[in-house]
């Protein structure tokens, strides 16, 4: 994958509940560098349930938690966000769309920072765009499409450069 022509300042935090990263952070950048089209600031935290559960409520009043939620903030010159991941919702999920953990967490994190770039899914037409946005991001990082569902497990990402 060729380098981005935009900068990127990226911090990665673990919340409470969570010890250890769930992808080497050189990765977690890749992933974040491949869905930028500007100059991006971007928090990437990793939330436990209860974490996940307390922002899912208080910013969207829904009583649970959910996979990825991305904070926004105006900034003329920049994408400035916080993306936070429910690592035990993404791992479930994963797991019960045949997935493995490596690329059902490179979509989530590929679509937190496309809504963090202002895309958006309130629409058909929105959805559509942002599907395919994304189907093509997962591509240049040698992923699956993520919007074909798969009847058993996918193998081990193709995603196997070291970092």
């Amino acid at each position: 994958m060729k380098n981005s022509p935009w900068s990127l300042s990226l911090s990665v935090q673990l919340g409470e509940e969570i010890d250890v990263l769930p992808e080497p952070r050189a990765r977690l950048r890749r992933w974040v560098a491949a869905a930028i089209d500007s100059d991006a600031r971007i928090t990437l935290r990793f939330a436990g349930v209860h974490e996940g559960l307390e922002l899912n409520h208080r910013y969207r009043q829904r009583d649970q938690a959910t996979n990825v939620l991305t904070f926004c903030y105006d900034d003329p010159c920049a994408i400035v966000a916080d993306i936070v991941i429910c690592l035990p919702v993404v791992e479930r999920e994963a797991q019960e769309q045949g997935k493995s953990l490596r690329e059902h967490l490179a979509h989530l994190v590929v679509h937190g920072v496309l809504h963090a770039g202002g895309h958006e899914h309130d629409s058909p037409a929105g959805a559509a765009r942002m599907q395919t946005r994304e189907t093509k991001i997962m591509r240049r990082l040698r992923l699956p499409d993520p919007w074909i569902a798969t009847d058993e497990a996918t193998p081990a990402s193709a995603d196997t450069r070291r970092d």
